[in-house]
């Protein structure tokens, strides 16, 4: 298998359906590489298991990850540590970024080009529909994780990211995060190991019913960027890590 695309889902009964069956359609009809899809639940009270189940009995190579606590970066730990696919992705389950964007995320990956690569809002050629506090937000933290961590990567909250299933593998027991901040301190510590780390613009469209509560989840980044700093860099003297970027923009 080449894709593994895992969409972590929390109480996502509404819309886990037709996001999973839009998202295995794209996959069939436009995607040039072999592909499954697990949706990893962490801890649902509603019908998302259920759902889930009976889509995975339905689409074909589809799994289905449960866990009994919460936290998103929980759900991908679970989901890529068990996985044997060549790249590991990830997205969000309201499907905000444009699909299209997919393979340019992974082919890099595919040709060993990169290690890891990551949707981004916040460069050229990217479209993005969101409202004026959700983009100030999201400026300041990439801005205060340049500042703090000196990350190059312009978008690390972008529920849009993929890795070579041998490098994200070999990172996952270093992530101490399980919830929001999980993705980026997965990018910090690829940065650290000087992987080459691949950026694409994407299309994007804001979800009126996000479940990120903006406050709580400002909290825990700010923490998680504290005890980043705090510890400090592991590889002190090496060369800077390689970055690239891709100017191509999805295809409405």
């Amino acid at each position: 298998m080449n894709v593994e695309v895992v969409v972590p889902a929390h109480n996502e009964e509404q819309v886990l359906e037709a996001s999973i069956r839009r998202l295995h359609s794209h996959l069939t009809r436009e995607f040039p590489f072999s592909a499954r899809i697990t949706v990893a639940d962490s801890a649902s009270t509603d019908s998302t298991l259920e759902i889930a189940q009976r889509l995975a009995a339905e689409v074909p190579g589809m799994r289905v990850i449960h866990l009994d606590e919460k936290g998103r970066g929980r759900a991908l730990r679970a989901a890529w540590s068990s996985s044997r696919a060549d790249v590991l992705a990830y997205m969000d389950v309201d499907l905000s970024t444009d699909l299209n964007a997919l393979l340019p995320l992974v082919a890099p990956l595919l040709s060993a080009h990169s290690d890891l690569a990551v949707g981004s809002r916040l460069m050229h050629g990217a479209r993005v529909e969101r409202s004026f506090k959700r983009e100030v937000i999201s400026r300041a933290y990439n801005f205060l994780l340049r500042l703090a961590l000196g990350s190059r990567v312009r978008d690390a909250q972008c529920g849009f990211k993929a890795g070579r299933r041998e490098a994200i593998q070999a990172l996952l027991p270093a992530v101490e995060n399980e919830h929001w901040f999980f993705d980026s301190e997965l990018l910090h510590l690829a940065e650290q190991g000087r992987l080459r780390i691949h950026e694409v613009p994407v299309d994007w469209t804001e979800d009126p019913d996000s479940r990120v509560h903006l406050v709580a989840t400002a909290i825990e980044d700010l923490r998680g960027i504290a005890r980043l700093w705090r510890r400090g860099p592991d590889t002190a003297g090496d060369p800077a890590p390689q970055t690239t970027h891709d100017t191509i923009t999805p295809t409405p």
